[in-house]
């Protein structure tokens, strides 16, 4: 019998008896959950954090609305049933007439919802109506798809820029679709083919038809709040934007950066937005804490989403060092995968990461001195997401690697990238996370991309491709780089915030699933729900306007 059948009918035993546990505790959430409050419902929207099994946004989902029922609180839940043409992880980039596999991602949906009945038409016409039966009860919204004829007749014929500019009715369309593109498409500069403008118009279509039933359900709900998966993919992305049309509050979430946990923010999830006070310094029991997780992160020993980069790392070789000796300096090249969600907040520079290689390639070429080390990132390799865009690509048709003095280090090499680091002059990165551990570390970073840890000063970030040149020039040229004491500092008080403050912990709930990508649903009491520490940080932020941060 072969390795993938088996691993497939362990997948489904593991989904039947994981959706099993799940039907079980949302049946006892429903029993146990309290008369509910008279107070306008948080609305969560559901539609791609998962297709047929418990991703762990799915997951944070679910425990955060039962945590809330569980405290008297009532939920309305807006969840996708044929509610699409083409949603983005149900795309087919090979075949783009197959259709999405509704059928397993509605039952799993379903199983989520269970014991949660259908909201009813209101008995007022009223905005903001709530039918008698479900008053300031939790229900359930399944929404559908209807293809709009006139909508249809307006894309039939337009290029992929105007696909991609594309309004409607004073909504955005085109842009509002354009990152789950990017993402299921695996690439940031798309084609300009016929199978790439047919899931334009088909996500625009749908996003049309999404807005449409939203709209509808925010005015017979009218909730207080909306809750989405992290806002980028187009119908978190169009949910988002009818939810502040009315004013409403939109939260987002994503995965923490610590195993098993979430991350949940009014800002834009994928940018990380973290308000840390001025006066905050690490004392020394968290300057130990930080210290003990960075001494494991500079093993390779750290996963994020379930997705170990590193399984091994491997030490500078004998050759690269040889090679380096003829140089004067080392500076690392570190490069994002190119179709991330956080690839949007990035470009505010450059257009795009490939368009920064293309200058360093430039002034690489003018300072044969100086060894350039292009190291590309670990997951733009990962199965089943691989990038179909990649600094490989980019290097063949540069030609990059035969200059003498560029180095590239494929995703599949695990080099590391610490002890580069550390025999480096400076670094260059994109927006890259290893260049907040850079700085950390003592060693200079010239960014060219907005990242998470740019909203403090932790690197050189000039804000324009001529300072960005110059400032590079610079530092090719300069003796020593001299860095502000602030930026180590600030370093080590985003990191630590990003770890131990907004990485909200649900390891009490969850844990790994068959594929490290998916979460299985522990045995545990419900009760426990409403006093976990990730529940409470939550339902603060929700209801209080608070922070989303741990207390410590």
């Amino acid at each position: 019998m072969n390795e993938f059948f088996i691993q497939n009918i362990q997948r489904r035993l593991a989904r039947h008896f994981n959706n099993a546990r799940v039907a079980l505790m949302a049946l006892r959430v429903r029993a146990l959950a309290p008369k509910t409050k008279e107070a306008r419902p948080i609305a969560f929207f559901k539609a791609s954090s998962g297709l047929d099994d418990l991703s762990w946004n799915s997951a944070f989902h679910l425990l955060t609305s039962w945590g809330l029922r569980l405290q008297g609180l009532p939920v309305a839940y807006f969840a996708c049933d044929h509610g699409l043409s083409r949603c983005v992880l149900g795309t087919n980039r090979d075949h783009p007439a197959q259709k999405p596999p509704c059928r397993s991602c509605v039952y799993q949906a379903k199983t989520l919802y269970t014991g949660v009945p259908a909201f009813s038409r209101p008995l007022s016409t009223a905005p903001g109506a709530i039918g008698r039966a479900e008053d300031h009860q939790t229900t359930v919204t399944w929404f559908t798809f209807q293809r709009d004829p006139r909508l249809e007749t307006a894309l039939a014929n337009l290029s992929l820029d105007q696909l991609t500019g594309f309004t409607y009715q004073k909504i955005p369309l085109g842009q509002l679709v354009l990152p789950g593109l990017r993402w299921i498409l695996r690439r940031h500069n798309l084609i300009d083919d016929d199978a790439t403008r047919f899931f334009l118009r088909e996500y625009i279509l749908s996003a049309f038809s999404l807005a449409q039933r939203f709209e509808h359900f925010l005015e017979q709900t009218n909730p207080q709040l909306v809750v989405v998966f992290n806002g980028q993919f187009y119908p978190e992305a169009t949910a988002k934007w009818v939810a502040h049309q009315r004013g409403l509050r939109v939260i987002s979430h994503e995965v923490g950066l610590l195993p098993v946990t979430g991350f949940f923010t009014e800002g834009e999830s994928t940018a990380y937005p973290i308000d840390i006070p001025d006066a905050f310094d690490l004392n020394n029991t968290q300057n130990a804490r930080l210290d003990a997780y960075l001494e494991k992160r500079f093993q390779g020993n750290f996963s994020m989403a379930g997705v170990k980069f590193w399984p091994s790392m491997q030490g500078l070789d004998e050759s690269f060092l040889a090679k380096a000796a003829g140089f004067k300096q080392i500076v690392p090249v570190f490069t994002n995968v190119i179709f991330d969600t956080s690839q949007p907040h990035a470009n505010t520079v450059f257009s795009d990461m490939f368009a920064w290689l293309d200058v360093v390639l430039e002034i690489a070429q003018l300072h044969p001195e100086t060894l350039f080390v292009l190291r590309a990132h670990p997951d733009e390799t990962r199965a089943r997401k691989a990038s179909l865009e990649t600094v490989a690509g980019w290097v063949a048709s540069r030609r990059a690697t035969e200059q003498p003095n560029i180095v590239f280090v494929p995703p599949q090499e695990f080099l590391s990238s610490y002890e580069l680091i550390a025999r480096s002059k400076f670094v260059l990165i994109y927006n890259s996370t290893i260049g907040l551990e850079a700085t950390i570390l003592g060693v200079p970073v010239l960014c060219a991309g907005k990242a998470r840890f740019t909203q403090y000063p932790t690197v050189f970030f000039p804000q324009s491709i001529p300072e960005y040149c110059a400032t590079l020039e610079d530092f090719l040229k300069a003796e020593k780089i001299s860095i502000p004491a602030e930026f180590r500092r600030n370093g080590r008080r985003f990191l630590y915030y990003q770890l131990f403050r907004t990485s909200l912990p649900f390891g009490s709930f969850l844990e790994t699933g068959v594929r490290a990508t998916h979460a299985r649903l522990k045995w545990f009491n419900p009760r426990d729900l409403p006093t976990a520490p990730a529940i409470q940080t939550i339902t603060r932020g929700l209801l209080d306007n608070d922070d989303f941060l741990l207390k410590e």
